[in-house]
């Protein structure tokens, strides 16, 4: 047995696992949960079972690659690290010479979700000025819909779920999304809780579930507002707790609850006016009723609406002055740190342009003043995970645009790099983790050498800091100091938390004793159904359903949903040849009855297709999806699809209600038979 050490899952999950790496001659050999870890407990996801896989793969990329043939063709030689950063200084200098810094665009996301090697870029950026990057590509309007009911208000400690006796998972597939909280669940369940899933298709949660409620897509605010025109109704409303603690309910239920009666919502959602009532019934009568709201269903046109409506129902029955009652969209544990200690927002010379990261496509390919003249990818896929993937492949295929990628893998991006740069594994180097689905914080330390000349984003940003000349004491640090300096700033989340502290590895839960019961961080000081912020930002005071558009529902018929995977994560761990045929490779859930409509056959493949581009999957037939609605799980890289287009082809760059996030879930489609 090799030697054990405490580490940490780095991907955008809200589990944020603790884990144990195993260590032998150098090799990471294998990797479990960590047992000791309070909320995680000892288990982990089919998918980090096989990360040893990933660190030790052929396929890494280990030194520095300069293209030598056409983009996208794959065709790069081995070169130093020293030719690289000089490259990128020179092609920087002659970009800001002739068209300014804001012709440079960085781009990533969530690859890794440690603190520092995830806003290791910020600082490096705001000192050279490029365009800034609005990375709202997964949740801003859930969390938008969130704060403009309960503010800065964090989410109710997933921890509490046991002692609920009725909950309600709403759009999110805890089994594959949120493991440790469906266990929480079930042992909720196994002492006498009720679990009700409401959802558009049947997921794998639905076999957690007591019952299941499909509504049709984007209709959640409807049913959100039948629930409460029915608790209004009855009388099951909390009302000492609405006095006290509650901003415009009397309104609500004069101006807006009355339109909502279970008829007219059996008619908006689909879900029967006697299950409307006896679920709001169930939920008014609960002792401590819990919400779990899931992030996909803010990915449309009207998400931060909806979020905003589900978001006010423990308002109106006093749930979060029970214990186990209230409801949670994520931890909001971002405010536990002073990031800018890390991001050094003051670095900017001046005010610049933001490119919001959805429309990627759209800022390479049209008209910008200036134009995009290079862009710079760390932990991030855009060729695959981006929506509007024809415009994006078309942009990355600009032969004057010098695209510089950071990345382990030659993945669907990187084939279009001018330089690629080879990066590290979390097991590979320093960082300090937080989490949107627990209370816990954690730091890891490099536990192997990092493979031939790979280095971290943070060595990466510092090595061309110095190339450029730049001598601001933060690109001299290390990231280890990082740490240090970012414990050293503290919130009062953080009080008594050391550097030391966190040193084992081990798992530390924030401080929130100093969170009073019942207060809540909104300009009011009490949860606002009515809302001012929203009229300030030209949406309206109170929630109210929105309907999604159907102009399109003649010409394409099926609602498409972009689902996450159960084995892969977004584009990560896609690659694996084991992973890909335990989920299937790329394919779409498809109603046995829409088969037969359109000539599909079972394990045969579809064409599916709207005005944004086509896609080739393998149909899945099955009565888990409702008429109507078609599920296509994951995404897949292009190298292993037909077409070399995965399901982004299909989804437009249109931005929600509130939050400018993704809307990857408001597309329609048809399907053909194909090959």
């Amino acid at each position: 047995m090799g030697q054990v050490f405490p580490s940490v899952c780095p991907l955008d999950c809200p589990d944020t696992c603790g884990l144990l790496v195993e260590v032998e001659g150098g090799k990471v050999i294998k990797v479990t949960g960590d047992p000791e870890h309070p909320f995680t407990q000892g288990f982990i996801c089919a998918k980090m079972r096989h990360y040893p896989l990933l660190i030790h793969s052929p396929e890494r990329i280990l030194t520095p690659l300069k293209r030598t043939g056409p983009k996208g063709s794959g065709q790069f030689k081995p070169i130093s690290w020293e030719e690289a950063l000089k490259e990128i200084a020179c092609r920087w200098g002659e970009i800001i010479d002739t068209y300014g810094a804001e012709a440079i665009l960085p781009y990533s996301y969530a690859g890794v979700m440690g603190l520092i090697q995830r806003n290791a870029g910020h600082p490096f950026f705001h000192r050279l000025g490029a365009s800034i990057l609005k990375r709202t590509i997964c949740s801003p309007a859930a969390d938008a819909g969130w704060q403009l009911v309960m503010g800065e208000t964090m989410g109710t400690d997933p921890e509490t779920v046991i002692y609920s006796d009725f909950i309600i998972l709403w759009g999110t597939n805890s089994v594959s999304t949120n493991l440790h909280f469906a266990s929480l669940v079930k042992r909720a369940q196994h002492q006498g809780a009720r679990v009700v899933l409401i959802d558009v298709y049947r997921t794998r949660t639905a076999s957690l579930a007591d019952e299941v409620v499909l509504v049709k897509p984007g209709s959640d605010a409807a049913l959100a507002l039948g629930m409460m025109h029915v608790l209004a109704e009855e009388g099951l409303v909390d009302e000492d707790f609405l006095a006290r603690y509650v901003v415009g309910y009397e309104r609500l239920k004069a101006e807006v609850l009355p339109h909502f009666p279970s008829h007219r919502v059996e008619e908006l959602t689909g879900v029967p006016a006697g299950r409307v009532i006896n679920l709001a019934r169930e939920y008014g009568k609960a002792k401590a009723p819990f919400i779990r709201i899931g992030h996909g269903l803010s990915r449309r046109s009207n998400g931060a609406m909806t979020i905003r409506a589900i978001t006010c129902l423990p308002a109106l029955v006093g749930a979060y002055r029970k214990k186990g009652g209230g409801a949670l969209q994520s931890t909001g544990t971002g405010i536990a740190f002073n990031l800018e200690v890390i991001t050094r927002p003051d670095l900017k010379p001046k005010p610049v342009r933001e490119i919001n990261m959805v429309q990627l496509g759209r800022a390479l390919t049209s008209g910008l003043h200036p134009p995009i003249k290079s862009l710079y990818v760390y932990h991030a896929n855009p060729a695959a995970v981006t929506p509007d993937q024809n415009r994006v492949i078309a942009g990355l295929s600009r032969e004057d645009l010098f695209t510089v990628v950071h990345e382990r893998f030659m993945t669907d991006t990187a084939l279009y790099a001018d330089l690629i740069l080879p990066a590290t594994f979390s097991v590979e180097q320093w960082d300090i983790y937080r989490s949107y689905g627990h209370f816990y914080i954690q730091m890891s330390r490099p536990v192997i050498s990092p493979p031939g000349q790979a280095k971290s984003n943070w060595q990466t940003f510092c090595l061309l800091a110095q190339e450029l000349g730049f001598e601001e004491d933060i690109f001299r640090s290390t990231e280890e100091e990082l740490i240090r300096k970012l414990l050293a700033s503290p919130t009062p989340f953080l009080e008594g938390i050391s550097y030391n502290f966190l040193a084992s590895g081990r798992p530390v839960r924030i401080n929130t004793g100093h969170l009073k019961e019942k207060k809540f961080f909104t300009p009011s000081g009490k949860i606002e159904i009515y809302s001012f912020q929203a009229l300030a930002k030209g949406q309206p005071a109170l929630p109210q359903y929105i309907p999604l558009k159907e102009e399109l529902k003649e010409l394409y018929p099926f609602q498409l949903i972009t689902a996450p995977a159960h084995y892969t994560l977004n584009s990560n761990f896609a690659q694996l040849k084991s992973l890909q045929d335990k989920e299937g490779g790329p394919h779409i859930l498809v109603n046995p009855g829409d088969c037969r409509k359109k000539g599909l056959i079972n394990g045969g493949w579809a064409e599916v297709y709207n005005h944004y581009g086509s896609c080739f999957l393998k149909v899945v037939e099955t009565e888990d999806v409702p008429p109507g609605i078609v599920v296509a799980p994951g995404v897949w890289w292009l190298k292993d699809s037909p077409g070399k287009r995965n399901v982004n082809t299909l989804v437009g760059d249109e931005l929600t209600d509130l939050g400018e996030g993704s809307t990857f879930y408001g597309f329609r489609v048809d399907l053909r038979r194909a090959f």
